[in-house]
């Protein structure tokens, strides 16, 4: 059974916008993508530079180190260096709070 964990409030997350959390342990990032939350490793697999500090274009978030890319819906790798598709994360929303299965 996976254990949700509060991660934010809706409100911290526009649409079009990200936020890093601290969930379980794990560092994730939020993404508001059309008024959907998804969440996904906030590392980027080839240099684990920290993605909440890239720019998120659409569902693509570009790495601000090697400017890898990453579909912040899926995880899927769109752009090299990185090779390795993002860790994602199941969420789920009661009223305003964003919970994440971690």
């Amino acid at each position: 059974m996976e254990d949700y964990q509060w991660a934010a409030e809706l409100t911290e997350v526009p649409p079009g916008n990200l936020k890093y959390v601290q969930v379980g342990g794990k560092h994730i990032l939020l993404a508001n993508i059309d008024e959907q939350i998804y969440a996904v490793d906030n590392y980027c697999t080839h240099s684990r530079c920290l993605l909440h500090n890239g720019k998120l274009k659409g569902k693509v978030i570009t790495c601000p180190c090697h400017f890898a890319e990453f579909d912040v819906t899926t995880g899927e790798v769109i752009a090299a260096p990185a090779k390795t598709p993002l860790a994602t994360y199941r969420v789920r929303l009661e009223g305003s709070d964003i919970l994440v299965a971690v």
